[in-house]
């Protein structure tokens, strides 16, 4: 029987539902993981640990995280509704977890676009140089062309802001991988044994590596924040979440390879090289390439703010609705269908942290600072959604054995950088970073507190509303997805 389609108009909650498909909920995962800004910038990082295995450890460092995305994909296979993660994680272990979940994911997203803004400055200043520019611009002018660039875009048509995220994360891509292309077969097919056979590889070293390469491939599941205004979405965003991890982890495989076999013979070994791409363009004497790349990593940084904006304003906006936050964040542009106030209050905060960090220090240390900070909210919303997907489906009483031995691989993959984040103990401030999480996740639970003293009922009249607004957006999925929650598992051919 023929399914009338679902159009592109204003949901109850405001939000525009069948505006995007499957390509741009791939490109909100896809750049809000930025394989760009692993291949510029934090590879070097995992070779200091890995050596010759860093190849290895970002695969062990995907098929790890499949395993979170296999719990993640239960949800995302049934239901659709604004703010994913939030949602999702209420439903399967309560409002007051679904809370903060969302108030970690807040934290998450607010930390990795603070990385993009500076990684935007970055890359735009040694993008001037490349052209033989002598003006160095302060960091502050690139983080307001950066942030109130993303703010309009993502204002004015979240099916702009995804078509832009995707072209700006291919064109970057494209052109590293082109560089790629002249390291690998410029002198011929070359296989660098060494890589192959792990010389010099050793256990410890690998699994502080494989720590930096989850903390590389995280925010896949950004896509589900987008799960309302999606096009079949009960489809599409499970496909979205587990490509958009596969795809990037097979990109940083691969770049992991080139940049330890194209640097091999240079003087300075790749664990200390701060540029490795321009490093690369020097040495196979394609120069013209720099240009290039740092303007494919400049706007690669600028989509990865803009997909932190989307996601974190989604997030954001139905805690507004909840009325966990003022309920002027919970309000949709009757035009445009956007979240205007929660995103415009998201972009406020995201600007203002790297501009006050810059009376201090410099974009370089705020932008591993911000990832580093970023990592620990991940790893707690990832714990907390691989424990939600058995109880959720045992609710459901479609629990199978299958499920619960993922959910335990999950969570056993999730504690190797758990573990890692504490020992050994990194050096100062990063060693203090773990308890400014933790402070801002007690001063979140305090708030959740104050307010179920203020209004009793609270977390029952936000339990009442997901199931409201998910049968809403369920029946949408339905009829744009046919009988995809009949059989749910059929809904990702991989999943």
């Amino acid at each position: 029987m023929a399914v009338a389609p679902v159009k592109a108009a204003p949901t109850k909650s405001g939000l525009r539902t069948g505006a995007l498909g499957f390509p741009a909920l791939l490109a909100q995962s896809v750049a809000l993981i930025s394989p760009t800004m692993t291949a510029v910038l934090i590879i070097p990082l995992a070779f200091s640990n890995a050596g010759e295995g860093t190849w290895l450890a970002y695969l062990f460092g995907t098929v790890m995280l499949l395993f979170v995305v296999l719990c993640l994909n239960q949800f995302t296979k049934r239901s659709a509704a604004p703010g994913a993660m939030y949602t999702y994680t209420a439903r399967g272990l309560g409002p007051a977890t679904g809370v903060v979940s969302g108030w970690t994911l807040l934290w998450c997203y607010l930390f990795i676009g603070t990385a993009g803004l500076t990684g935007f400055a970055i890359f735009f200043q040694q993008f001037l140089d490349a052209l033989g520019a002598t003006v160095t611009v302060p960091p502050d002018i690139f983080f307001a062309i950066s942030a109130l660039t993303c703010w309009y875009i993502a204002y004015k048509d979240i099916r702009i802001s995804s078509l832009i995220t995707l072209a700006f994360e291919g064109i970057s891509v494209a052109l590293i991988l082109a560089l790629a292309a002249v390291v690998l077969f410029k002198h011929g097919i070359t296989i660098d044994t060494a890589q192959l056979k792990l010389k010099g590889v050793g256990l410890h070293g690998m699994s502080l590596a494989v720590v930096a390469c989850i903390f590389s491939l995280v925010g896949f599941e950004s896509a589900t924040a987008l799960g309302s205004e999606a096009r079949n979405p009960l489809r599409n965003v499970s496909r979205a979440v587990i490509w958009s991890l596969i795809l990037t982890g097979t990109f940083m495989v691969i770049m992991g390879y080139v940049e330890v076999f194209g640097t091999r013979h240079y003087g300075t070994p790749l664990g200390s090289i701060t540029a490795p791409l321009n490093v690369l363009s020097s040495l196979y004497n394609v120069t013209f390439f720099k240009a290039p790349i740092s303007l494919g990593a400049m706007i690669s940084f600028f989509s990865l703010s803009l997909s932190c904006l989307n996601a974190g304003a989604r997030i954001l906006y139905p805690m507004g609705e909840h009325l966990v936050f003022p309920h002027q964040l919970g309000k949709a542009h009757p035009k445009n269908g956007t979240p205007h106030v929660a995103l415009t209050v998201y972009i406020v905060i995201m600007f203002a942290i790297p501009t006050v960090l810059e009376l201090v220090t410099n974009p370089v240390t705020t932008f591993g600072d911000a990832g580093t900070l970023a990592a620990f909210g991940f790893l707690l919303a990832y714990f907390l959604i691989t424990i939600a997907a058995p109880v959720y489906l045992h609710r459901r009483g479609e629990l199978r054995a299958r499920h619960v031995v993922i959910a335990v691989i999950a969570c056993l993959c999730l504690l190797v950088p758990t573990e890692g984040s504490f020992y050994p103990v990194p050096p100062f401030p990063v060693n203090i970073f773990p308890y400014l999480f933790a402070a801002y996740i007690a001063i979140g639970g305090g708030w959740l507190f104050i307010l179920s003293r203020r209004r009793r009922g609270i977390f029952a009249e936000i339990e009442a509303d997901l199931e409201q607004s998910l049968e809403v957006h369920e029946q949408r999925a339905v009829q744009a997805d046919g009988d995809t929650l009949a059989d749910p598992d059929a809904a990702s051919s991989i999943a």
